[in-house]
């Protein structure tokens, strides 16, 4: 497919878009919805993560295809392991196939979930027999996806002993837990997120409500880049937004200010302003509560001809394609005739690559270090068990010989009460 974009005669711009429900929050709200059928959604997203997630829940037995939508292959697997009337193989897209889904995988099992890899392992496609899950304690490394997290989380109100996860180490992407969370305390839910420890307690159910989704803070990404390469005193008008969002990426507003852009809010619309050109500089970000808008951050960064270094993205390379190679390789593209940003883009593609090896590195001998924990845990828990067993055992003999014991004095003392009553 081949596209012919050319830009307006006129660089002042005075437009208006409404933007579809936001994905992530979407996503969350119709897992809800399949556990609690009460509720009802508005401002649904349009995307196709949403449209495979919504088929998919609709899906009992057999084969579940999310295509490439990750995040639906997260919150399937979570949803299924816990449904006891449900029996299916959850599969997607080639590149899905290649995308490790082991930690959540391991974490449902531990909770009691059965699940079986149907080809490599570690990996979808994946054979889930839904059951009941009544374990309610689970362990995670906290520098992975938020969205294993996020999808334990959902199903943990669903649970009989609702659900405790302790985070081990550095947590990443906390505003996507927050929202997971937000969604849930909307609904009537007790949740809890103290320091490494994130509590849901159970419910049955929750009373009828309209959930209406915040629009997409990730597509208005790219509206706020249209806003910062266009004339001062250019306006965007956008809807619907909420002004304290549980979106991460609406830390747009602030970080566009260094690309002078001004979002003012009045009710559910933001109107974003042109109000200064940048000065020409490199832009330093740490971006690991909000990576999916670093590739919208980079373009306009070229386009105003500033230099960029983007941290915190070593979730993106394990993406439905690798988003940090793609990026480097377009960028380098429209950046070779221009030297100065060439090197700039290079350095910054180069820095984030030692970062992903790192964070690769380091979730591998977190994941290691958490099973063998694992494993010594549930080997002295098997030791505990075997000794209670034992005490058992030992109470029910001295029960038994205590009953004896009572019996025969019991039967002496009638007797003896007997031969009295004779004298």
């Amino acid at each position: 497919m081949k596209l012919q974009l050319s830009a307006p005669s006129n660089k002042l711009l005075q437009a208006e878009a409404r933007i579809t429900g936001s994905k992530s929050e979407t996503n969350r709200l119709l897992l809800l919805q399949a556990l609690y059928p009460n509720l009802k959604i508005e401002n649904l997203s349009n995307s196709d993560d949403a449209v495979v997630m919504r088929k998919g829940l609709a899906i009992s037995k057999g084969e579940v295809d999310i295509h490439h939508a990750g995040t639906a292959m997260r919150f399937l697997t979570a949803y299924f392991a816990s449904q006891p009337d449900k029996e299916v193989v959850l599969t997607g897209s080639e590149r899905m196939k290649e995308r490790p889904i082991k930690i959540l995988v391991d974490a449902l099992r531990n909770l009691g979930a059965d699940i079986s890899y149907v080809g490599q392992e570690g990996y979808p496609p994946l054979k889930i027999k839904g059951k009941k899950l009544v374990k309610n304690k689970v362990e995670l490394p906290a520098n992975i996806s938020s969205q294993y997290i996020s999808a334990l989380l959902l199903i943990a109100p669903s649970l009989k002993n609702g659900l405790e996860i302790h985070l081990i180490g550095k947590i990443t992407s906390v505003p996507y837990i927050k929202m997971t969370l937000g969604l849930l305390d909307q609904i009537g839910m007790a949740t809890a997120f103290d320091g490494q420890v994130v509590k849901v307690h159970p419910k049955e159910k929750v009373k009828s409500q309209t959930m209406v989704v915040e629009s997409d803070w990730s597509a208005a990404s790219y509206f706020y880049s249209i806003a910062a390469l266009a004339e001062v005193g250019s306006k965007i008008t956008l809807s619907s937004y909420k002004k304290h969002s549980l979106q991460g990426d609406s830390v747009l507003a602030e970080i566009y200010r260094d690309f002078g852009v001004e979002t003012y809010f009045d009710r559910n619309t933001i109107y974003l302003k042109k109000i200064s050109n940048p000065q020409p500089a490199t832009l330093d970000l740490e971006l690991s509560n909000a990576p999916d808008i670093a590739q919208t951050i980079a373009v306009t960064c070229l386009g105003l001809q500033m230099g960029c270094h983007l941290t915190g993205l070593h979730t993106l390379p394990i993406k439905e394609t690798d988003r940090l190679g793609a990026m480097k390789a377009e960028l380098e593209k429209e950046a070779q005739d221009e030297a100065a940003m060439y090197d700039k883009m290079v350095c910054w593609c180069e820095t984030n690559e030692k970062e992903k090896t790192k964070a690769v590195a380091d979730a591998e001998a977190l994941d290691t270090e958490l099973s063998a924990e694992i494993e010594s845990r549930a080997a002295k828990f098997g030791e505990q068990a075997t000794e209670i067993a034992r005490l058992k055992e030992q109470i029910a003999e001295d029960t038994a010989s205590l009953k004896k014991a009572t019996a025969i004095r019991e039967k002496e003392a009638a007797e003896f009460r007997a031969t009295e009553k004779d004298l």
